[in-house]
């Protein structure tokens, strides 16, 4: 079976940075050792640096007909490349790259979504369904040309709610750049009158909720989890479940500390669904303060259709 090609799509409108991104992961070593094919379906005023273009064949594409398998199976083929950087056309929709054109033995493995931020405000009004497409599809979003009012702003809208998985950094004019979760914005609805954490995103509540219990000060949070009773705890009990890293090896149980039910009627390893409200308190296994779950309710429910968390 022939070795299955990475794809690396940057995805965002004309003047977004998707070309000074480019240049930056290539000037960093990306192609180095590996033969790269640029696809380049759209042109900038910024031009790919010729110093970083040693071990990388552009493909320049002006019609988005053009992309087709057998087309992009074959330009590969000739440049002998092992693996494929996108830029795409901020117009086309990323499904049409990745449903229709892509070959059969190329494979998605980062979508990054560049964003001018002056403009960030103008592309959501005005072209909301593009800009929502390759912001919810993303595993990476880069905000730039940001200044420090501005970041407040975005930080305000809670991009976190279109994206809950993709990494966020917002990039100054300085050309330092900031973590978008910076404590004060979270994944999840906190204005709602239950936060309930669907199966798949809890690694990524638990996270949050271990990070920045504060967030969470007396919320209501409603998840499915592992019942566990360590007898060490007393009246706490610690309902959970395993996270997978990258590999079985490294398996780990994500557990939050919970109080204020009689649970001793629960067989360990049941799996229920827990409603709790949040707060911050000290708890002797933390070595400090941490999030306490004050339990209203636990039910039995049915197990999680993937009940190992991938982190």
């Amino acid at each position: 079976m022939e070795n299955v090609c990475p794809v690396y799509l940057i995805a965002g409108f004309l003047d977004s940075g998707k070309t000074s991104f480019i240049n930056g992961i290539l000037a960093d070593g990306f192609a180095l050792e590996d033969r790269t094919m640029l696809l380049c379906c759209e042109e900038g005023e910024i031009e790919y640096d010729p110093k970083v273009l040693r071990n990388v064949t552009v493909v320049t594409v002006e019609d988005q007909e053009q992309l087709t398998p057998a087309f992009l199976e074959a330009e590969r083929r000739k440049c002998g490349a092992v693996q494929i950087i996108v830029e795409y056309n901020g117009m086309w929709q990323i499904q049409d790259f990745y449903v229709n054109a892509m070959p059969q033995n190329w494979a998605l493995y980062q979508i990054i979504a560049a964003v001018e931020g002056p403009t960030f405000e103008t592309y959501a009004k005005n072209m909301a369904s593009l800009m929502m497409e390759k912001l919810r599809n993303a595993d990476m979003i880069c905000i730039n040309r940001c200044t420090d009012q501005l970041c407040t702003a975005l930080r305000q809208k809670n991009l976190r709610l279109v994206n809950r998985r993709a990494d966020i950094y917002l990039e100054k004019e300085d050309g330092e750049s900031e973590d978008y979760m910076d404590g004060t914005v979270s994944a999840f609805d906190l204005s709602a009158p239950e936060i309930r954490i669907s199966d798949e995103d809890y690694g990524l509540w638990y996270v949050e909720i271990m990070d920045n219990p504060q967030m969470y000060e007396g919320k209501t949070v409603v998840f499915r989890a592992m019942m566990c009773r360590p007898p060490q705890y007393g009246r706490y009990f610690t309902p959970g479940r395993f996270a997978m890293v990258c590999c079985a090896e490294d398996m780990t149980f994500l557990a939050v500390a919970c109080i204020g039910w009689d649970v001793s009627g629960i067989p360990e390893r049941t799996w229920v669904e827990v409603t709790a409200q949040a707060r911050v308190e000290h708890w002797d296994p933390y070595q400090g303060d941490g999030p306490v779950l004050h339990v209203s309710k636990v039910v039995p429910c049915e197990k999680p259709q993937e009940d190992v968390v991938q982190m």
